[in-house]
């Protein structure tokens, strides 16, 4: 939401460039923070009731927004508000928790690699719709963003009251979230998260201020491009999870991170040159391989934390794997 609400924040708004950056950040922040109690809450509530009172939670940082999107609010007031848009990011994680309860091993890199691609396309859908606006109404129209964004949070909320399951067999195993936070395979997972979906949610939020401030391109200009990667990166992440569940998700994983380093040395070259197509074609092509490497290590992290633990520890010390059960169960998301 704020990815595409800093686009209509112009000179009236008296924000440069550095604090839109602030901007789309401060809400990824909050999100990351949240997803681990909202991990949890999945088994302490159950999924269908976390996901209902979830989505009527996202009601709180839309209609602030809707209040003080306006010139002349205080700078400050912003970065609360977009601070309280980190609800969404919780969101994501008990979504995961709860999905990955639902299929067996060989098929978890597909269904959670479609849960996530489902989940994030939301980025391009809004960023679309905020083109709509821009070019309809202007920049100085921001509210009909949320007469549309309003109306669907409740849908959503409804929707999970009538048709989502509770799983009972779910519980919370705090020992083995502390146990997994001492294995070496936790904190490669978490870098491996961070180069894949925090890429792709950074480039989403960043692109379009990227092609206005560097590029010279106006909000409407830069809407008009900055959806196809988001949309792009969304609808190829269940293809990563499928491809991991073929070759497995270390190999592919692997193999993306190259590509991802090469298209970065296609963007840095493009920035270099003022080159706006090589530039655009750079980041299309990281937001594609963020999204591909991101549905992988979705397999790699239910067949790490793998569980039951079968043994114990040896008498020379060798631990075995955490018992724990997926990305729902695992800090790394």
């Amino acid at each position: 939401m704020w990815s595409v609400l800093v686009l209509f924040m112009g000179p009236e708004y008296g924000i440069d460039a550095a604090q839109k950056f602030f901007l789309v950040a401060v809400p990824t922040l909050v999100g990351s923070v949240l997803r681990l109690p909202y991990t949890f809450a999945v088994a302490r509530f159950g999924g269908r009731n976390w996901t209902i009172v979830s989505a009527l939670l996202l009601l709180l940082p839309t209609v602030l927004a809707a209040i003080v999107m306006q010139p002349g609010t205080p700078y400050y007031v912003f970065v609360l508000v977009a601070a309280v848009g980190g609800l969404g990011g919780g969101n994501f994680a008990s979504s995961m928790a709860n999905i990955n309860t639902f299929f067996p091993e060989a098929r978890k890199g597909w269904a959670l690699g479609l849960n996530a691609g489902g989940g994030n396309i939301g980025v391009p859908v809004i960023q679309l719709i905020g083109l709509l606006i821009i070019a309809t109404a202007g920049t100085g129209a921001p509210r009909i963003l949320f007469g549309i964004y309003i109306p669907l949070i409740i849908v959503a909320a409804v929707l999970a009251a009538l048709y989502m399951d509770n799983i009972s067999s779910v519980r919370n195993d705090t020992g083995a979230f502390r146990e997994s936070i001492r294995e070496s395979q936790t904190w490669v997972m978490s870098f491996l998260y961070i180069g894949t979906f925090g890429s792709f949610i950074g480039y989403s939020f960043a692109f379009g201020l990227v092609l206005q401030n560097q590029f010279g391109q106006t909000p409407l200009q830069a809407a008009s491009v900055t959806f196809i990667g988001p949309l792009l990166g969304s609808l190829i992440r269940p293809y990563g999870g499928k491809l991991a569940d073929r070759l497995g998700g270390a190999r592919v994983t692997f193999w993306n991170f190259i590509g991802m380093g090469v298209a970065t040395g296609v963007v840095i070259t493009a920035s270099a040159i003022d080159s706006l197509p090589l530039f655009t074609a750079g980041f299309v092509l990281l937001f594609a391989l963020s999204g591909l490497g991101n549905g992988s290590t979705y397999k790699m992290i239910p067949a790490i934390f793998r569980g039951p633990r079968r043994a114990s520890r040896s008498r020379a010390g060798r631990r075995s794997r955490p018992r724990c059960c997926g990305p729902g169960a695992s800090p790394a998301p």
